[in-house]
């Protein structure tokens, strides 16, 4: 039982010791203004000049100058060993959406469990931002207003069928599966629908494409 969530009536930019620009942040933070920390990822925010409005994970790689920019009743330290980070916090944190930032490189193993993570707590609407791309866990059914020509990538992280307008090549009555059929650069024709017949279908679009995902989300029901 998990006992301390934060619980947010904004959205959460949650950020992470990888790789990510300070102007992307302050992008997040304009759509996403609650700033958590996973772990280390508080030095990366206190390095960009913003201080975490709360920072949760092991706490085993806070710098010493992290600690003494953030007030210290904003750690919440969770000593389990079972999960990442990156888990850690998106099991605490309920609100509308969550941005993630630096989860995504450099090191292949946190991307991977990041993806891992996304697909097994999809209802808690998480969008991981990379240099060029977004990549979220789909909702059983998905609207996408998409420019003709936007590339949608989708990747299974466990057996799934679907269905879909608007993609150049249908997937409909193909199995997804990660040791099988991936769907690596498709393309959108228009706006876009899908509908899948169970959790665990991983979307990577275009970094522009951000702002139709948020509005694909606002309208999910079936996750």
């Amino acid at each position: 039982m998990i006992a301390e969530i934060v619980q947010s009536s904004l959205p959460v930019t949650l950020v992470g010791a990888g790789t990510f620009r300070k102007d992307a942040l302050a992008a997040a933070l304009r759509l996403a203004p609650l700033l958590v920390a996973a772990d280390g990822g508080a030095n990366k925010a206190v390095r960009a000049g913003r201080i975490p409005d709360r920072v949760i994970g092991d706490l085993d790689s806070v710098t010493a100058a992290a600690r003494a920019a953030i007030p210290s009743g904003r750690f919440l330290r969770v000593a389990e060993q079972e999960t990442t980070d990156f888990e850690k916090c998106l099991v605490r944190i309920e609100a509308p959406f969550i941005l993630g930032l630096g989860f995504a490189g450099p090191r292949a193993d946190h991307m991977l469990a990041a993806w891992n993570a996304l697909v097994r707590h999809p209802s808690r609407r998480c969008l991981v931002l990379t240099a060029k791309d977004v990549a979220f866990a789909a909702p059983r059914r998905l609207a996408l207003d998409l420019a003709p020509g936007t590339r949608v990538s989708l990747f299974p992280m466990a057996p799934v069928t679907g269905e879909a307008r608007g993609l150049r090549w249908p997937i409909g009555g193909l199995e997804f599966r990660p040791d099988g059929r991936i769907g690596t650069s498709n393309l959108a024709e228009g706006p876009v629908e899908m509908r899948f017949t169970a959790p665990g279908m991983l979307v990577i679009l275009p970094r522009a494409a951000l702002a139709a995902a948020l509005a694909g989300f606002r309208q999910a029901t079936a996750w």
